[in-house]
C-alpha cells in the first residue's frame, strides 16, 4: 500500500507569511500543526509513495526560481570558480526555501523532512551539481542541530537570518588529518572565562570563502573522542580567523571551498549549542538527514544524464545506423534506469521511517552508498555513449561525471558508509 502525507499545518493563516506565495490559492489550512505526517484521506489522492500535492505545488515554485534565476548564470559561474551565494540564497530565503522543515517563529516553514527532500530532488535540475551542494549546506547540514539543541538567543542570531538568506553558513568538520573520521578531529576550543579560545582548522568548507558564520565542531575537552567535543556558531569576522584559500577542485568548481585556520580566536561560551561534548552526537543526528538529501539531490541529474543519452544516442548515427538501436546501448540504459528507480525507492523508504520517527542510520547509509557508487557507474557509462563529445565540457553528462565523483566522498566516503551498515548487521569486528 502506497505511503501518503498530508501537509504540516501551519498555525497562522497563510497570508501573514509573504515567504509562503507558493501555498496561496492551494487549501484552507487548519489551525494547529502537527509534528507528524497525517494519511491522505480517500478524497485526496496521489499516485507518490510520500509526496503529496502540496510538495508538488513546493517543487513547481522552486523550479520557477532555477530556470530563472540559476541557470541561465550556470556556465558564467562554473568558469569563474564562484557562485554568488548571497544574492541567490537572499532569492530562496525569501521564497522560504532555507528552512523547509525549520520552525515557523524563526521563518521556517514548519513542514516535515519529506519536504526537504523534494526540495533536493528539484534542485538537481540545477545545471551543476556545486551550487545544489552549496544550498544543502545552507538548508540542511550546517543547521539542523542549531534548530533543535540552540538556545533561543543563538536561533535568533544566527538561525533566521540564515533561514531568510540574509547569512551564509558554512560547515566546520573536516580536517587535513580527520574528514570522514570525524572522532579525530584536533581543533580545540578552550574554555577561558566566559568565552572559548578556538585553535586549529578546517578544510573542504564549503561556502568557506563566503560565509558569514560556521557552525564549527571542536574539541572542548580533553575526555574520549565521542564525548569531547561540541558545537559551536563561530561568527566568521572575528579576529583570528584566517581563509588562507580557496582550493581548485575538479569538478563542482561553482561551489567555493575553502581551508580555515584560526589562531587564539575568541568566542563567547553562550554561541556553545545545545550541551558541551555532546557536538559529535548532534553531528551524527545531522548526517542522517544530510545523507538523505544528498541522495535526492543526485536522483535528478541522474535521470537527466539517461535521458539526455537516449536523445543523443537516438540521433547520432554510426555505421549507417542510430547508436541507440546497439543492443549494448539500450540494454544498458534499461540498467541504468532499473538502478535509478531502485534507489529512489530506498530514498522514499528511508524518508517515510525517518519522518515518522524512526533510526534510519542503517538505511541512510545504504542510499548513500550505492548513490556514489551508481552516480560513477552511470556517468561513466553514458559519457562512453556520447564518444568525443562526452570528452568535452559542452555537454552536461562531462559535468556530471566530474561533479557526481565527490558523492562517494564527501559526508562520509563509500568505506564509512560500509563499516557503518556492518555494524547495523553485527558483523564489524570490535577493537581488541
Amino acid at each position: 500500500m502506497a505511503l501518503c502525507y498530508r501537509v504540516l499545518r501551519l498555525k497562522f493563516p497563510i497570508q501573514q507569511f509573504p515567504n509562503y506565495a507558493w501555498y496561496q490559492n492551494k487549501r484552507t489550512y487548519s489551525e494547529k500543526v502537527t509534528s507528524k505526517p497525517k494519511p491522505v484521506s480517500s478524497v485526496e489522492t496521489t499516485d507518490h509513495l510520500i509526496y503529496t500535492h502540496e510538495h508538488n505545488a513546493l517543487r513547481e515554485s522552486l523550479r520557477k526560481i532555477i530556470d530563472k534565476e540559476i541557470n541561465p548564470f550556470i556556465d558564467k559561474w562554473e568558469e569563474a570558480e564562484l557562485f554568488p551565494a548571497h544574492r541567490i540564497f537572499k532569492i530562496l530565503g525569501s521564497s522560504g526555501f532555507l528552512g523547509v522543515n525549520k520552525p515557523t517563529e524563526y521563518g521556517g516553514l514548519g513542514l516535515d523532512f519529506s519536504y526537504n527532500v523534494a526540495v533536493a530532488e528539484e534542485l538537481g535540475n540545477i545545471r551543476c551539481g556545486g551550487i545544489p551542494m552549496a544550498i544543502g549546506v545552507q538548508s540542511d547540514m550546517a543547521t539542523p542541530a542549531l534548530a533543535r539543541y540552540g538556545s533561543a538567543e543563538l536561533k535568533k542570531e544566527f538561525l533566521q537570518p540564515t533561514i531568510a538568506g540574509d547569512k551564509v553558513v558554512c560547515l566546520g568538520v573536516s580536517e587535513v588529518g580527520a574528514g570522514s573520521d570525524v572522532a579525530s578531529i584536533k581543533t580545540k576550543a578552550v574554555r577561558k572565562g566566559d568565552d572559548y579560545i578556538i585553535n586549529g582548522g578546517k578544510m573542504w568548507t564549503t561556502n568557506g570563502t563566503q560565509a558569514d558564520w560556521m557552525c564549527l565542531l571542536a574539541n572542548t575537552s580533553d575526555g574520549p573522542p565521542h564525548r569531547n567535543k561540541s558545537l559551536i556558531c563561530l561568527p566568521m569576522n572575528l579576529p583570528g580567523i584566517h581563509v588562507t584559500r580557496k582550493i581548485s577542485k575538479i569538478g563542482m568548481k561553482s561551489s567555493d571551498t575553502a581551508e580555515i585556520f584560526f589562531d587564539d580566536v575568541r568566542v563567547p561560551c553562550k554561541n556553545l549549542i545545545g550541551e558541551e561534548g555532546m557536538g559529535f552526537t548532534y553531528q551524527m543526528l545531522q548526517f542522517q538527514e544530510e545523507r538523505l538529501w544528498g541522495v535526492a539531490n543526485i536522483l535528478t541529474p541522474m535521470q537527466t544524464v539517461i535521458q539526455e543519452t537516449i536523445e543523443y544516442t537516438r540521433h547520432r548515427k554510426i555505421f549507417n545506423q542510430p547508436i541507440l538501436h546497439n543492443q549494448t546501448v539500450h540494454f544498458r540504459l534499461a540498467e541504468l534506469e532499473t538502478e535509478v528507480e531502485l534507489l529512489r525507492s530506498l530514498l522514499y523508504r528511508s524518508t517515510a521511517m525517518y519522518v515518522n520517527g524512526t533510526d534510519v542510520t542503517k538505511l541512510a547509509s545504504m542510499a548513500k552508498l550505492k548513490a556514489g557508487r551508481l552516480a560513477r557507474e552511470l556517468s561513466d557509462s553514458c559519457l562512453q555513449f556520447w564518444g568525443g563529445m562526452g570528452f568535452t565540457s559542452d555537454v552536461f553528462v562531462s559535468r556530471f561525471y566530474r561533479d557526481s565523483r565527490l558523492m562517494s566522498i564527501g559526508a562520509g566516503a563509500d568505506e564509512v558508509m560500509l563499516s557503518i551498515i556492518c555494524k547495523y548487521m553485527e558483523t564489524l569486528p570490535g577493537k581488541k
